[in-house]
């Protein structure tokens, strides 16, 4: 749902001629990078004397000024713990902290605020549903679905609930150009695979899949399913009710939201029978010291005092997020995407990881004998920030047949000019090791 409008893109064609490549091209939309740009100050730093170019953003995104000033104002004005107080800071964090839950929830197509647990990220979601909903409903000889293409975030834990009950771990391949085989996922959906859990937006490939179909087909198997988000959520607006899952995770850090607070979300009657995972203060109804009761969802998931400032920065980073026009920056990002394509292909012995039409705006790359490592650093030189290693997929690197890669993941408000650049120092990379 939209939320606070944040003013206008203004409205100024694209002409870029990429210097890498020598071609021209204009794109067909309008939109003034700047003017986002703008809301982001770490952009105008520099780095070894160069202007930063940012391309780092599948690991973490950068900050908008209203975000910044939403966690400062609290810190300066209105620090004080939730839940607990009768005094004024109190009940104003409460409020905040609350308020930040329902922007969540609204901004998702949902309409129960108390299916979004705070979390500190991804890794803390999927491991709270491993513990809370796995032990108590997986056993011997149970099987759980994965994909090739997870991170390890949403494969190890699984692996230990596995361990625990005696289950088993399945795999779901991918076909060579970087999708998910599912003609292949019928077979594995079987009367003994009790969940399916599945990356939205792989971090490697950029590959898209279709979570919503995904779901459908395991849900009319009475499958629970969770999607791991956290690649999806921070190139527009993710419903919910189309998804179709069971459990939804992401981190507010790749999002334009601080670090240390994520987001579980949970179908409701899944979450009102689930044990807490963590036990402390504000979770509890009564304790004695012969037993104690807890309260509901969401402060059942939510022991001791949670990241408040964290939550209110989420707040902001979402109502910043629904305000700006996705139709036109996902066109944005998409014209990223191949004019990246197309520039780096040109580079001898450079060879793209995930080749899927459609993909996000993520471009791994190996080049060579060169090792990513190597090539980050060149690219640092030029003030160019890229990822460069197994991204935390090393199941997904050994299918694909390499030890890790070079990443380069855009966000809306980089810039064809950016392009150039990183094309210019993979070049540069090229020439010195090749």
């Amino acid at each position: 749902m939209p939320a606070e409008s944040l003013g206008p893109l203004h409205s100024l064609p694209i002409r870029r001629k990429r210097a890498a490549t020598g071609l021209r091209r204009t794109y067909p939309y309008k939109l003034n990078a700047a003017d986002i740009r703008r809301d982001f100050p770490i952009l105008d730093r520099r780095v070894h004397g160069k202007p930063l170019v940012y391309l780092d953003n599948g690991a973490t995104s950068q900050k908008p000024r209203v975000v910044i000033d939403a966690i400062r104002n609290f810190l300066e004005n209105g620090c004080a713990n939730i839940h607990r107080g009768v005094h004024l800071l109190s009940a104003e964090a409460t409020q905040a902290y609350d308020r930040a839950r329902a922007t969540v929830c609204q901004t998702m197509g949902a309409s129960r605020p108390e299916e979004f647990i705070f979390v500190r990220g991804t890794t803390e979601a999927i491991n709270l549903v491993a513990r809370s909903w796995g032990d108590l409903h997986i056993q011997a000889g149970d099987e759980i679905l994965l994909t090739e293409m997870e991170h390890h975030a949403n494969i190890v834990p699984w692996q230990f609930l596995a361990r625990r009950a005696g289950a088993k771990i399945r795999v779901l391949p991918i076909t060579p150009d970087g999708a998910l085989d599912l003609d292949a996922l019928p077979a594995l959906l079987t009367d003994k695979t009790r969940l399916l859990a599945c990356t939205h937006v792989s971090n490697v490939l950029g590959t898209v899949n279709p979570v919503s179909e995904i779901c459908r087909m395991a849900r009319e198997r009475g499958i629970v399913t969770l999607v791991d988000g956290a690649q999806a959520v921070p190139h527009g607006p993710v419903d919910l009710g189309a998804v179709g899952c069971d459990f939804y995770v992401f981190s507010g850090h790749k999002m334009f939201g601080p670090d240390g607070i994520g987001v579980l979300y949970g179908r409701g009657k899944l979450l009102d029978r689930l044990p807490p995972w963590q036990v402390g203060g504000d979770m509890v109804e009564r304790v004695s010291f012969e037993e104690s009761t807890f309260r509901p969802p969401p402060d059942r998931f939510e022991a001791g005092t949670p990241n408040i400032s964290g939550a209110i920065g989420l707040g902001a980073a979402f109502t910043y997020h629904a305000g700006l026009d996705w139709a036109v920056l996902r066109a944005h990002e998409d014209a990223l995407v191949a004019a990246a394509h197309e520039a780096l292909q040109s580079i001898p012995g450079l060879r793209i990881q995930g080749t899927v039409p459609g993909k996000a705006p993520v471009v791994s790359f190996t080049m060579g004998g060169i090792h990513p490592h190597d090539i980050g650093t060149i690219l640092d030189s030029e003030g160019v920030a890229i990822r460069a290693g197994n991204h935390c997929a090393q199941p997904l690197l050994a299918r694909l047949g390499i030890p890790s890669s070079a990443r380069a993941s855009f966000a809306c408000y980089n810039t064809f000019e950016e392009v150039e650049t990183l094309a210019k120092a993979v070049w540069k990379a090229h020439r010195y090791f090749g």
